[in-house]
């Protein structure tokens, strides 16, 4: 059974999960990329700029901590399939909606629905997909729906700079929502897991408080969020900050902050391979996640501190070897679903990561508090010891979970 060749079914899923993180990770990332001339189109300018497009992605990431926590708990409650619709549905009619915004209170509700809809796509595909597979083969179907919905980040980008028409930006908000539409049709072919739908009929199903119950479970999960902290701290802080850190230790030129999120992304779409299937080899999760982060927090102190008088396209090497390092979010992912039984498994699946998205917040506060005292360079080496510590007490406390069986109830 477990050396069988997956059936045509299961690729089925995980083709459809695959380009659904793709086009969830798009619309993601395009509101980053079109920002700037999507709010000069509604009449911003100068500090405006920045002020109300950061507050614009703190309602977006609002709306996906909330969601995270709403698609989690319908899943586990209602099914799997029903979250990979009707997330995809809202996110998609949302960007769509986007491309005719006029006003910012619009703009504003409109991310705030599409951060919801965002939330619930990965969770469900990824849970959907190890309760299907075969215990061995379950890195397999994450790492391809990771690395595949990764890539989602480089398109954006590419296709923004499609035209220098100053409106081009609504169009990128069209050709993301008829993506999400189109796939709506794939997914007519998707099926239930028979995992979920074999739970009898007096189990607990979908307790999002039930996670805080008891020490044990609370420390599990919040073990989970923390592996993850410093994916996001490379994303958010050392290359969302790249253009003003490589200056502070000299570069002939300047790093463009969304090509450096392009090439932290295509980095982190082959590190997302990479990793799952180094877990699949080692027969280990666990042992996969702390190579690549032993790995990347001597990248990053390499990059903080033993760099000088660069070019900036080894700025952009360095950038993607950083994405590369810290594209374990497959195995990660893997790891948080396969932590709990059946009746929570899409709400862990589908909180943890949009918690350690919305951790970027407390981070980026805790980042810009010590510029003033320490220094740009000493502030981010601080802040990433931080997470880097807490991840790596993180995975030596959780359990290897690698091959088990997912058929179980908490």
């Amino acid at each position: 059974m477990e050396n069988q060749p997956l059936s045509s079914k299961a690729k089925m899923l995980i083709a459809v999960a695959a380009l659904g993180y793709f086009v969830d990770v798009y619309d993601l990332i395009l509101f980053s990329v079109v920002r700037n001339p999507s709010l000069k189109s509604l009449g911003l300018s100068g500090s405006e700029l920045l002020d109300q497009g950061l507050n614009l992605m703190n309602i977006q990431m609002g709306g996906m901590l909330l969601g995270g926590i709403l698609w989690g708990v319908y899943g586990d409650k209602k099914g799997r399939k029903s979250v990979l619709f009707g997330s995809i549905l809202m996110y998609s009619i949302a960007n769509a909606l986007n491309g005719f915004v006029t006003d910012m209170n619009t703009y504003a509700i409109l991310r705030f629905i599409a951060g919801i809809g965002l939330a619930g796509e990965l969770g469900a595909g990824i849970t959907l997909v190890n309760e299907t597979l075969p215990a061995s083969k379950r890195g397999i179907g994450t790492l391809i729906i990771a690395g595949v919905g990764a890539s989602g980040a480089i398109v954006a980008p590419i296709i923004s700079n499609l035209s220098a028409d100053p409106e081009w930006w609504r169009t990128c908000y069209f050709i993301g929502g008829g993506m999400g539409l189109a796939l709506l049709l794939l997914r007519l072919g998707t099926f239930e897991s028979s995992m979920y739908q074999d739970l009898g009929q007096g189990v607990k199903k979908g307790n999002f408080f039930q996670l805080f119950s008891n020490r044990a479970t609370f420390t599990k999960y919040m073990y989970c969020i923390m592996m993850g902290l410093p994916i996001w701290y490379i994303i958010g802080i050392l290359v969302f900050a790249s253009p003003e850190i490589t200056q502070s230790f000299g570069i002939s030129g300047q790093i463009n902050g969304g090509d450096a999120i392009m090439y932290c992304y295509l980095g982190l779409t082959f590190g997302d391979f990479a990793s799952g299937a180094l877990s699949q080899i080692l027969k280990s999760r666990r042992q996969a996640v702390l190579i690549y982060l032993t790995l990347v927090s001597f990248l990053v102190i390499y990059f903080l501190y033993f760099l000088s008088n660069i070019s900036v396209s080894f700025g952009h090497v360095i950038i993607t070897a950083l994405g590369f390092f810290g594209g374990y979010w497959a195995v990660f992912l893997t790891s948080s679903s396969e932590q709990f039984g059946t009746n929570l498994r899409m709400t862990v699946t589908t909180t943890v990561p949009n918690f350690v998205r919305g951790a970027l917040i407390p981070i980026t506060l805790l980042f810009k508090a010590l510029i003033p005292n320490f220094g740009l360079i000493n502030a981010a080496a601080i802040v990433g010891f931080v997470c880097f510590g807490m991840a790596f007490w993180a995975v030596t406390h959780l359990k290897e979970t690698f091959g088990e069986s997912l058929d179980y109830v908490e």
